[in-house]
């Protein structure tokens, strides 16, 4: 499951658990990008739950649509993970490093107070 929920006018709340087809992946994008479109100077909180690596298919997907995704998240100065695996932490952060212009910082799940308060920080 991938769910996208605009909260407030800049910020996302995007919640993923299990694992994703090429058709969950289709739908997940689209939706991220039909509910980012108005957003500038954006927010993000995403709350890994229960992952599982994505089919091959879903992959293909979201690679595919890398040229927009890398525009989209232009639209966003921070963005926090939330995750209790440590190997997805140290991965999230990294990411960050591939879109400039957006800091991106892990917490464990159990940590969503200090998380949104760094994000509008």
């Amino acid at each position: 499951m991938f769910k996208v929920m605009l909260k407030g006018t800049n910020r996302l709340d995007i919640e993923l658990s299990g694992k994703l087809n090429a058709d969950d992946m289709k739908i997940a994008l689209d939706e991220l990008v039909s509910k980012s479109r108005d957003i500038e100077g954006g927010q993000m909180l995403y709350e890994i739950i229960d992952f599982h690596i994505p089919s091959l298919g879903a992959i293909g997907i979201e690679l595919s649509r890398f040229p927009a995704m890398f525009g989209l998240m232009k639209k966003f100065d921070r963005a926090a993970v939330l995750t209790d695996k440590a190997w997805l932490k140290k991965a999230s952060e990294l990411e960050g490093m591939l879109y400039p212009g957006l800091e991106i910082k892990a917490f464990n799940r159990d940590q969503k107070v200090e998380a949104e308060a760094w994000l509008s920080s």
